[in-house]
Order: structure tokens, then C-alpha cells, then sequence
């Protein structure tokens, strides 16, 4: 995570003051780091904790720390020196010449490194800033507890303020904040719980270490009664070495600075690898939706299941859900499906591969007669004594359809009426009633034992499955040669004979198509349904859509049908509230 964690602290000398930060590094360390790891390459003390090596290394200062070019001595300068006490002042952490800290993550190559101030000058203003607003004027009630602030360009802020408990400071305390600073201001609102929890962690473990140190030394020394004899002496006059105690000292930890640093570290690490950015290309697909709507009812239906004894025989007749293939009606031939759902890859190599490949087989006329019942919504009857062979055309068929206009019976033993399918396959003995055989609206192919002299022409050599059969594909309500069509339609047959185009460059074309007609389902579905527009305006609409034509206007109030639930009731909800109508008006 490309951010920065600091350690702040309001000095009653000095005001706020940033005391310890962790940055990351995606490349080498900075030049002034460079210089200082050679000289500390002997005196590494490395350890390995969640897949971070951690190494104490000494770094130049940033100029606006005030130090020279050659003070990298160890040990602290005067000015790090409280003037009474010579102690290390409390607005400092490491001492001028003290190493910084370095950890390596060896997964993603990766340096954290933590000092008093980023070493780079654009970085240590933005630090400085953030820690000034986070002890002055960007505090929430109370003083102490968590607060965003930021713009775009000094980066957003993360600031949680907290007391740290001192016997000899004024009013016992001293204030301190833990800010997390980075520029992408999305990013770091989602990651506020997981920065909330973390730094709340850190927090309750240095107030905890130093309420210790409080309550030891009140015992043994206490401060109030001693402070009210001189009540009437200026505080300011009081003021010693002691009132400018070090983190170290108020905690009595002299690891403190290596474990912020190994707690900061893992902080930007574990919030960096908890999101994940995808690439959304638009809003999720009619088809997308659908499905999960699906898949939540079938969960739905199968926690029912569980939940309940069965009490009722299972129904002779088959089962019907949209867009998925569901078992005969038979108990014999019910488990051919299940068997074969494991081997759909399998069925299309051996027998229709894609719609092309059917194109070729049934001949250009009779496929562009199919296609058109598929496309308007009427009933696809199959029947052939091959359920592979069905299952595998409807598997292909279906393709030129939104899922939810899909409702498929895969093989039955009898006559299935139109409301329960669209797609039915049948025996080759069964009879289909004769209202349907003279119906314009539905179309039934006929697999037959090809004789010798109708052989189908073998093109490829895993062809040998359809060599053996004739299709006959007949309708009430035959298309003609001449006729228009959907604009669909023609496209997905200019596509289908373009040779240059493969098979998935198709299926692409195929998905295209779809979302583009699902589009204009879309706004006629509004238009007609929601807002309840006459008909003049209707085709005033289609015109402009470009789907005026009579087969165009049967596929789209066909496609309507195949409209999500979801996407349904959020127009029933948003476009008849108050506001939208008195907008229309």
C-alpha cells in the first residue's frame, strides 16, 4: 500500500512534532540511505517475522532536520539534548545519528523503512502538515478517538488522537496521534474499520505500558499534593528536564521504536494486501444478473429441501427452470443428463461444435429458418433418438439468447406445452398434437436414419456421429427467402459466413449483439412499462432505435421477458417515486 503511518506528538516547547514514521519503498533505498548501508552493513541485526526481514541501518537526515552532511557519528547532537536533564528531548525518537530501520518483504520486494521524517522534502511537508492538522484543528469531541481530513493535494488522513498518561506533564498527560496518510481517498475510507481495529491495538498497548509507569511512580512520588503546595508558582517557571519525557521513558520500553516500526510495517503491508482493485468494464450484464438470481433460488430451494421431510411423490412430468437443463420425465432416462452435464465439452466435439458448424449441417436456408423461431421466442422441438445430440443443439442454440429467455425441457417422453419451454426435446415416437404441427409458432427438426443416397457430407473427422443422420426441419409458418428478417439475425449470419472469422471471434460478436439489442429491451421496457408512454411515442422510440420493423418489435417485447428481477424492480422503485414524476410533468 503506497502510505504512510506516523507517530505525532504536541511538544509543550515546540508544538506538534511528527516523532516516528514508516514509508514504502518499491524501489532502492534513497540516495542518502544508500551511503549509511554501507557503513552499517557490519553491525545488521536481522530477523524475519511474517515473511518481513528487518535490519537497523543507519540513514541520512532530511534537510530539514537541520543536520550536516558529515553527522552520521552515532549518538545524539546538542540539539536533540533537553537543556536541564541532557536527556534525548520528547519530540524526538531516534537521536541524530541513531540507525533508522529497514525491513525487506521478500514476496513482493518491497522496503519499509522508518525514521524520525520521510527522507524526501515533498514527503516530509505532506507529513508535517498532516501532523500539525491532526493536534490542532482536526480533532474530534473529546480530543481523543478517530477523524478523516485531506484533499487532493497534500493526500487524505487517517488521524486516531490518544493521551499518553505522565506523572510530571500538566494535567497528567500527553497527547499524541497515529496518522496513516495516502492519496488515494477511496482506498483509505474502505480501509477504515481494518485501521481502526489495528491502530486501536497500538494505542491501548503504549497507554497500557505507560499507566504502569504512572502508577508506579504516583506511589512512589505523588505529583498532585506536590504540585498544590506550589500552586502559586508560574508553571512555566517549573519547568525542567523532566517536563520534556521521551516515548521511551513514559513506557519504559527501550524497544519501542523497533516495534512501532515492526507494527507499521505489517500495518501497510496487511492493509495493501487486504483490497484488491478489478477492472469493472460497465455495470454487470442482464445475463450476469440472472444467473445470481438463479443460483440465490436454487440455494434457496435446496436449504427448503433440507429443512423438510418429502411427503409428496415426485411429478410425472419434467421439471422446468430458465436457462438450465433439467432431467426427462422418466426415471430410467433421468440420469442420462446428470451423466452427461460432466461431459458438455465432450458433446460438443462430437457432434455441433458451434453455430456454425450447425449452419453448415442443416443447410443455410433451413438454419436461417431455426434461427428465426430461436430469436422470436417460439417453440424448438427436436426429435431424434440421440439425447446427446439434442442436448448438444441446444446447447448451441441457446447461445443466440439472453439466459433468461432460455427455458428448456432437454428430452421428454410427451408433448410439453409452450408456456414450460421453448426448447423440448423429444423421442422420435412421440406425438406431437396437430394444432402444433400447423402452428406459426413453432418449428420442429427431424433427425432421421439418413439414407444412402442423402448422406451427410463428412467435413471433419470427428464428424462421423452426424454422418448418420438427415435433419428435416419444418414449421406452420415457413420464413421466406426474401424476407427481412430481425436486423439480429443478419448480422449473426454475416458473421457466421465471414471465414475470416473464428469460432470465438464470433461467440464475441455473438455476446456483443446480445448486450446491444439487450440495451434497447431496456429503454423500451421503460419506456412502455414504467412510464406508460402512448403508442405514437412507441414508435416514435423504435424508429430511433432502428427496430421498427415487425420481426424487430416481436424480439424485443420476446427479449423484455428476460429481464432481471433486479433490474426490473429498481425501476419500479426509482422511477415512480415522487421526484421522477413531478420531474416528467
Amino acid at each position: 500500500m503506497n502510505a504512510i503511518v506516523a507517530l505525532c506528538h504536541f511538544c509543550e516547547l515546540h508544538g506538534p512534532r511528527t516523532l516516528f514514521c514508516t514509508e514504502v519503498l518499491h524501489s532502492p533505498l534513497p540516495q542518502g540511505a544508500g551511503s549509511g548501508d554501507i557503513s552499517g552493513q557490519n553491525e545488521q541485526a536481522e530477523e524475519e517475522e511474517g515473511g518481513i526481514q528487518m535490519s537497523s541501518r543507519i540513514r541520512s537526515h532530511s534537510p530539514a532536520e537541520g543536520a550536516s552532511a558529515d553527522s552520521s557519528s552515532p549518538g545524539p547532537k546538542k540539539s536533540d539534548m533537553c537543556e536541564a536533564s541532557g536527556e534525548i528531548c520528547g519530540c524526538r525518537s531516534l537521536a541524530g545519528g541513531h540507525p533508522g530501520y529497514v525491513s525487506h518483504d521478500k514476496e513482493t520486494s518491497i522496503k519499509y523503512v522508518s525514521h524520525q521524517h520521510p527522507n524526501h522534502p515533498q514527503l516530509f511537508s505532506i507529513v508535517r502538515q498532516a501532523c500539525v492538522r491532526s493536534l490542532s484543528c482536526e480533532v474530534c469531541p473529546g480530543r481523543e478517538g478517530p477523524i478523516f481530513f485531506g484533499d487532493e493535494q497534500h493526500g487524505f488522513v487517517f488521524s486516531h488522537t490518544f493521551f499518553i498518561k505522565d506523572s510530571l506533564a500538566r494535567g497528567f498527560q500527553r497527547w499524541y496521534s497515529i496518522i496513516t496518510i495516502m492519496m488515494d481517498r477511496i482506498y483509505l475510507i474502505n480501509s477504515w474499520p481494518f485501521l481502526l481495529g489495528k491502530i486501536r491495538g497500538i494505542i491501548d498497548e503504549l497507554q497500557g505500558k505507560a499507566l504502569k509507569v504512572f502508577e508506579a511512580e504516583q506511589f512512589g512520588c505523588p505529583q498532585r499534593a506536590q504540585r498544590m503546595n506550589t500552586a502559586f508558582t508560574p508553571f512555566l517557571h517549573q519547568r525542567n528536564g523532566n517536563a520534556a519525557r521521551s516515548l521511551t521513558s513514559l513506557t519504559n520500553d527501550e524497544n519501542l521504536w523497533a516495534c512501532l516500526h515492526t507494527s507499521f510495517a505489517w500495518l501497510l503491508k496487511a492493509c495493501g494486501s487486504r483490497l484488491t482493485e478489478k477492472l469493472l468494464e460497465g455495470a454487470p450484464t442482464e445475463d450476469t444478473l440472472v444467473q445470481m438470481e438463479k443460483l440465490a433460488d436454487l440455494k434457496e430451494e435446496s436449504e427448503g429441501w433440507d429443512g423438510s421431510e418429502e411427503e409428496e411423490k415426485p411429478s410425472s412430468q419434467p421439471d422446468v427452470v430458465e436457462g438450465q437443463e433439467l432431467s426427462k420425465s422418466s426415471p430410467e432416462t433421468s440420469l442420462v443428463p446428470d451423466c452427461n452435464s460432466w461431459n458438455v465439452a465432450h458433446r460438443r466435439l462430437s457432434v455441433f461444435r458451434s453455430l456454425r458448424h450447425m449452419r453448415q449441417v442443416l443447410g443455410a436456408s433451413a438454419f436461417r429458418m431455426l434461427a428465426w423461431h430461436v430469436l422470436m421466442g417460439n417453440q424448438v422441438i427436436w426429435k431424434a433418438q440421440d439425447v446427446d445430440l439434442v442436448q448438444s443443439a441446444f446447447d448451441v442454440l441457446r447461445t443466440m439468447l439472453p439466459i433468461g429467455c432460455v427455458r428448456i425441457i432437454p428430452y421428454s417422453e410427451q408433448y410439453e406445452e409452450a408456456y414450460r419451454c421453448n426448447f423440448l426435446g423429444l423421442g422420435p415416437h412421440v406425438q406431437i398434437p396437430p394444432h402444433i404441427l400447423a402452428s406459426e409458432f413453432a418449428v420442429i427438426v427431424e433427425v432421421r436414419a439418413a439414407s444412402r443416397s442423402s448422406l451427410y457430407p463428412t467435413l471433419f473427422d470427428d464428424e462421423q456421429s452426424l454422418n448418420k443422420y438427415e435433419f428435416l426441419v419444418t414449421s406452420g409458418s415457413p420464413v421466406a427467402a426474401d424476407r427481412v428478417g430481425p436486423t439480429i439475425l443478419n448480422k449473426i449470419e454475416a458473421a457466421l459466413t465471414n471465414q475470416n472469422l473464428s469460432v470465438d471471434v464470433v461467440d464475441q460478436c455473438l455476446v456483443c449483439l446480445k448486450e446491444e439489442w439487450m440495451n434497447k429491451v431496456k429503454v423500451l421496457f421503460k419506456f412502455t412499462k414504467v412510464d406508460s408512454r402512448p403508442k405514437e411515442d412507441t414508435q416514435k422510440l423504435l424508429s430511433i432505435l432502428g427496430a421498427a420493423e415487425e420481426d424487430n418489435v416481436k424480439l424485443l417485447k420476446f427479449w423484455m421477458t428476460g429481464l432481471s428481477k433486479t433490474y426490473k424492480s429498481h425501476l419500479m422503485s426509482t422511477v415512480r417515486s415522487p421526484t421522477s414524476s413531478e420531474c416528467r410533468n
